[in-house]
């Protein structure tokens, strides 16, 4: 690609102009020749500096002794169409016989184009006539043979001849019209697929106004979106800044009768603009368009706002640019749709998560401390844009007066989770309160009202039971009885910092077998002690196993077991910020001396 760009910068554009096959004249605007190819020079016989600077009908005059042929009104007012309305324009045959050096004057026949060269405004700045000699095509006519023809039948043979022939040019003229307009649809089909990738109205409206108005060969546009009753406008023209307002729903402008009435309005030129309302000369006058098309944007029935595409000279409507337009409408609501939609799935999947938030903040409570026992609970959900999981924690007093501590998982990372969460969770409160006995023997009654009151999912957790006997009072000591349901073991920080994970065998998650036997386990809490409960998303990572993550659980935490139990949970915490992919609670006890 480089180097194909280095080879175009490197044409001279002179040298290619002349050595065209070719016949081409360049003219200004007030009809001055400024250039002839070496082609137009041999076809007229004609020196090219014997034109240069010389008005074009002083170097080629009518033939005085055919003036029917009308050859210089016909090929000006050719050259002036093309000149005041931008477009080409192709003559049918035309007979304009050359004079020689000599005086003497050669029969000839053409068929001339004539094709402006635009700046940047859209003003013919240039024009150029390319002509084809047809002269042997006219003189290879079959030669009559009888009764001389009358002048009139002559003439009417001529005329259907010239008639054939321009048929013939109008079919390649439309060949090429449908060529230039397979290529719109193409540069369309490109826009299309940028506006399917847009993500904001803002990236829409700026596909548009770059790339869609160039597709349709409009030289300005906008795009209004509705919000409410008022229309937010941006618009661009070629060659201009682009421009922001605000159109009332109801107001005159084409704009805002598209996006009301959901029909097209189709303005051709200057004098139908200006007839459809007032405020349309401010409009024409801003953008230099003179003829606007405006486009209903519409979805499901709903009105997203109109498009609106403009030319600086007269435009017509034929039905292939009216169908091209209309896709073109289509698309861009489209992307707008898409657009709100999502931002109102969006909004309602907030405010679903805010009130799942709500919901598990309400439960996730600030734990009950007794006398000499410290408790620390933290929660870090999985996705914080969610902030919502199926992790708890609870610590509370239970009927006897011992002091309860649980850190549960059930299945899910939803509001799903969350809910059944808080049944498990309100459950197993209810049941250790009542029943005041060890842990084992409340995860089986928990287990067994799960399944009567068809709470169904997997839950797994560890409740731990902090007692005190009388001896054990006297002794400055206290025991951690536990029963474990398939959650990972508690972790043990003793007052010499030595750190250790309370194994013991598996038993069942919560929800599988509300038979299954569970069993209590004991341990001896000296003055100092500390203990971790916590859920599995704080030593599970990706790629490594379990015993690894808890291998470093141990190692780290009895590196940070002098620091305050605040702080101990946060140094956790900050070592698995980036790396942990689940939901974490955390709950520490620190039994202090009494």
């Amino acid at each position: 690609m480089t180097e194909a760009l280095a080879v175009a910068a490197a044409v001279d554009y002179v040298a290619l102009f002349a050595a065209t096959p070719s016949p081409y004249l360049v003219v200004s605007p007030d009809l001055v020749i400024v250039e002839a190819n070496a082609a137009y020079c041999a076809a007229t016989g004609l020196d090219r500096d014997a034109m240069i600077g010389r008005p074009i009908f002083e170097v080629f005059p009518d033939n005085p002794d055919t003036p029917a042929a009308a050859g210089t009104s016909n090929v000006r007012a050719s050259l002036e169409r093309a000149r005041e309305t931008g477009r080409p324009d192709t003559m049918p045959l035309q007979r304009y016989d050359v004079q020689g050096p000599d005086g003497a004057w050669t029969e000839k026949y053409w068929s001339p184009l004539h094709v402006p060269v635009l700046d940047a405004d859209g003003t013919a700045v240039l024009l150029l006539q390319r002509v084809v000699e047809v002269t042997d095509l006219v003189a290879s006519r079959p030669v009559h043979v009888g009764p001389p023809r009358s002048a009139d039948l002559r003439q009417r043979l001529e005329e259907a001849e010239v008639d054939v022939y321009s048929r013939a040019l109008d079919l390649r003229a439309a060949w090429e019209s449908d060529l230039a307009t397979s290529r719109r649809r193409a540069e369309v089909a490109d826009v299309a697929v940028e506006l399917s990738r847009a993500q904001t109205p803002g990236e829409v409206v700026e596909t548009v106004l770059r790339r869609g108005l160039a597709a349709l060969g409009a030289d300005g546009g906008e795009v209004a979106v509705l919000d409410g009753a008022v229309l937010h406008v941006t618009g661009a023209r070629r060659g201009g800044p682009d421009g922001a307002s605000v159109l009332p729903l109801a107001g005159p402008l084409p704009a805002s009768v598209a996006a009301a009435t959901g029909r097209p309005v189709l303005l051709g030129d200057e004098e139908r603009s200006l007839a459809f309302a007032p405020a349309m000369a401010a409009l024409v006058g801003v953008t230099g368009c003179r003829a606007w098309a405006s486009l209903p944007l519409s979805s499901g029935g709903r009105s997203l706002g109109a498009l609106g595409v403009g030319w600086a000279r007269a435009h017509r409507f034929v039905p292939a640019e009216v169908q091209l337009l209309t896709a073109v409408a289509e698309q861009v609501s489209s992307a707008l749709a898409r657009i709100d939609d999502r931002r109102a799935e969006r909004a309602s999947l907030s405010a679903a998560r805010g009130m799942a938030a709500a919901l598990q903040r309400s439960l996730l409570t600030a734990p009950q401390e007794p006398d000499h026992l410290q408790v620390v609970v933290r929660y870090r959900p999985a996705a914080r844009e969610a902030q919502v999981g199926g992790d708890w924690y609870d610590a509370f007093v239970d009927g006897d007066g011992s002091t309860c501590l649980v850190v549960g998982d059930v299945a899910g990372h939803d509001r799903d989770a969350a809910a059944t969460m808080g049944q498990v969770r309100n459950l197993l409160r209810g049941v250790a309160y009542t029943l005041a006995t060890g842990p084992a023997e409340v995860l089986s009654a928990l287990d067994r009202a799960m399944r009567d009151l068809a709470v169904d999912s997997l839950t797994t957790a560890v409740l731990a039971r902090v007692e005190q006997s009388g001896a054990d009072a006297a002794a400055g000591l206290r025991r951690l009885r536990w029963s474990n349901a398939g959650h990972p073991p508690p972790l043990l920080l003793s007052p010499d910092g030595s750190a250790r994970l309370l194994r013991t065998e598996a038993e069942l998650l919560l929800g599988l077998d509300p038979a299954t036997d569970r069993s209590d386990h004991e341990r001896v809490l000296e003055p100092g002690s500390t203990v971790l409960l916590f859920s599995d998303g704080l030593v599970e990572r990706r790629g490594a196993s379990l015993d690894d993550g808890l291998a470093w659980l141990v190692e780290c935490a009895g590196r940070c077991s002098a620091l305050p139990l605040d702080d101990l949970c946060d140094a956790l915490l900050e070592q698995v910020a980036t790396t942990a992919e689940d939901d974490i609670a955390l709950l520490a006890m620190r039994a202090h001396p009494e």
